[in-house]
């Protein structure tokens, strides 16, 4: 081999583990968005015990998370070049957990109500759910067509959510039972006729009737007596710690480029997919 062969030779050889290191250090410096969700509130989350679907690990875990919050979040990871870390919280740990900064963000079903945005930031909306009612295929409550039928009912909802501070209370003569701490537990009560009813949004709905063949989901949405709820109380986005501007205009960036018909195709396939265990 003469010199300048060699020459060329060691140039390409020095070119390629210069940026075979680059692309180490690039991997190694890349954002991680540390993302807090239940883990428990199919379809937006769950958990589950294999990466099937593309399931992401749940940091400090054997376990995997999946759902429409999971897809969202790898999506976004995905177009802003970020690592992605999803966090297991209980629901009630979510919004502290992004005011003091031990996560990034909380992407778990959130409605963009005006009492969390005291004291979080939120993206725009990653999807609008509107509000539905469950019951058994049996109840006396199961022809009901607006929010007057359901007077007496015996009912619940989740913790800390619009459809338990909101809309149980529109329910005249409601027996309003202590709320449940997470979406499953609310979908138990139902199913072991605990309440007559339960009140919640399309999504959960759509998939507890794939777990529960039993319920009947009944929405007065488009009916001349709804339950009354304002655009915040169906917009679901995604909370920031208060003033992450950077984060946020990023975020939105992303969800900028979306259609309606982007985010129905995502939920229907984390509705497909979601493990009826969930709510066994």
């Amino acid at each position: 081999m003469n010199k300048s062969v060699k020459t060329a030779a060691g140039v390409m050889c020095a070119t390629a583990m210069v940026m075979a290191m680059s692309n180490s250090v690039f991997a190694e410096d890349a954002k991680t968005l540390k993302v807090a969700m239940e883990c428990g509130y199919a379809p937006y989350n769950w958990t589950q015990p294999t990466d099937e679907n593309g399931a992401v690990q749940i940091s400090d875990s054997t376990e995997y998370a999946y759902g429409y919050d999971v897809m969202m979040a790898k999506h976004i990871c995905e177009e802003l070049g970020y690592n992605l870390e999803i966090v297991k919280m209980d629901w009630d740990s979510l919004v502290p957990a992004v005011v003091s900064g031990t996560v990034d963000c909380v992407i778990a079903g959130q409605s963009i109500t005006s009492e969390r945005q005291e004291v979080v930031d939120f993206t725009d909306p990653y999807y609008y759910a509107s509000i539905i009612t469950l019951t058994k295929s049996d109840s006396k409550y199961a022809d009901a067509k607006g929010v007057a039928d359901l007077a007496g009912a015996t009912c619940t909802s989740q913790l800390n959510t619009i459809w338990y501070d909101n809309c149980l209370p529109q329910i005249k003569d409601a027996n309003i039972l202590p709320a449940q701490e997470s979406a499953p537990a609310m979908l138990v009560a139902l199913e072991a006729d605990k309440c007559d009813i339960v009140v919640t949004d399309q999504p959960t709905g759509l998939a507890a009737c794939v777990a529960y063949p039993d319920f009947t989901l009944l929405d007065f949405s488009d009916s001349d007596d709804p339950f009354e709820v304002s655009d915040e109380d169906i917009n679901i986005g995604i909370s920031l710690q208060k003033g992450n501007t950077e984060l946020k205009d990023a975020i939105n960036g992303v969800l900028e480029k979306m259609t309606a018909d982007d985010y129905e195709e995502m939920m229907n396939e984390a509705i497909a997919v979601q493990p009826l265990s969930d709510a066994e």
